[in-house]
């Protein structure tokens, strides 16, 4: 299915990915390489984590580097503008700080990135980040959209596993169409299995191939009346996205093996807690300025 401008109705293709390229990362490049995790709290730590730590200092310089990373990359892409970030140059947002966060770690810096916000399943639709993205906001697809989401939720209850959004995915631009794009999809399957089991969902950008190779590590569009979500272009964030749905359990067989190696790397990595109170939970001034800067004929036209 062509992605859809909500705004214009206009069709938008697509490029190859790089898990059909098959690109590998230089051997010095993976041995480099480790991974670190950042908690939102000491309690949501399960014991099968074996290197806890609780570091205000740690936790918020490593939040404060992906975020830059973050802020970078999506300034570089024109998902964002410059006085949508801090003033040392990050891209903060409220769920930030009571996510998981997984970081791929090359030489001390963070190289890599992508957020785990794990939600109860009797969480209100309207209380997910989903809810305010613009497919939510057309009368056509938002319905359907709606209802989708939480059949996936009453699922998750039914089987008693957490609900997850994952996104903030960020990778240094040398290491794009590199297998460690994969590694940080499929370390968010591992996290997922960790925390105790999940079903999820990203809203994944088209951009660099996220949307896609989501899919093929195991994701799956999500279905309402026998119908896939289209793709969907997001004025909020300046680019074109895709709602993917995955099983935290059911990764493609292909890579099967590899989510369990990351597994047991995850499990001894270092995860480190804050014990700062987190702020208290809004829209990202990101988001929320962006939406503002959409005219009020434009966000009329989202129900066309």
């Amino acid at each position: 299915m062509p992605t859809i401008d909500l705004l214009s109705g206009r069709s938008v293709s697509r490029m190859a990915d790089p898990v059909e390229m098959g690109v590998t990362l230089p051997d010095e490049a993976r041995l480099s390489r480790t991974f670190a995790l950042l908690a939102p709290n000491r309690m949501s730590v399960p014991p099968i984590f074996t290197r806890v730590a609780t570091d205000d200092g740690q936790h918020v310089d490593l939040l404060a580097k992906l975020q830059r990373l973050r802020g970078s990359i999506y300034l570089e892409d024109g998902a964002i503008e410059s006085w949508q970030l801090t003033e040392d140059g990050r891209h903060s947002i409220s769920s930030d700080e009571t996510s998981w966060h997984l970081l791929s770690m090359r030489y001390g810096e963070v190289a890599g990135c992508a957020r785990l916000q794990v939600h109860a399943p009797t969480i209100p639709f309207c209380e997910l980040a989903v809810a305010q993205s613009a497919l939510a906001e057309s009368d056509v697809w938002g319905p359907a959209l709606r209802l989708s989401v939480m059949a996936e939720m009453q699922r998750a209850q039914v089987e008693q596993l957490s609900f997850i959004e994952a996104g903030g995915w960020a990778l240094a631009p040398e290491l794009r169409c590199t297998t460690e794009a994969l590694h940080i999809a499929l370390g968010s399957y591992a996290l997922g299995e960790l925390l105790g089991g999940c079903l999820g969902l990203s809203t994944a950008t088209l951009r660099h191939h996220s949307a896609s190779i989501l899919k093929r590590l195991g994701g799956f569009s999500f279905m309402w009346d026998e119908q896939a979500l289209p793709a969907y272009y997001d004025p909020a964030y300046r680019c074109e996205m895709e709602l993917v749905r995955f099983d935290s359990r059911m990764p493609s067989p292909k890579y099967r093996g590899l989510v369990d190696n990351i597994k047991d790397e995850l499990a001894l990595a270092l995860v480190l807690c804050g014990t700062t109170k987190p702020a208290t939970r809004q829209r990202s001034s990101m988001a929320l300025a962006n939406v503002q800067q959409v005219s009020m004929s434009q966000r009329a036209a989202f129900r066309n």
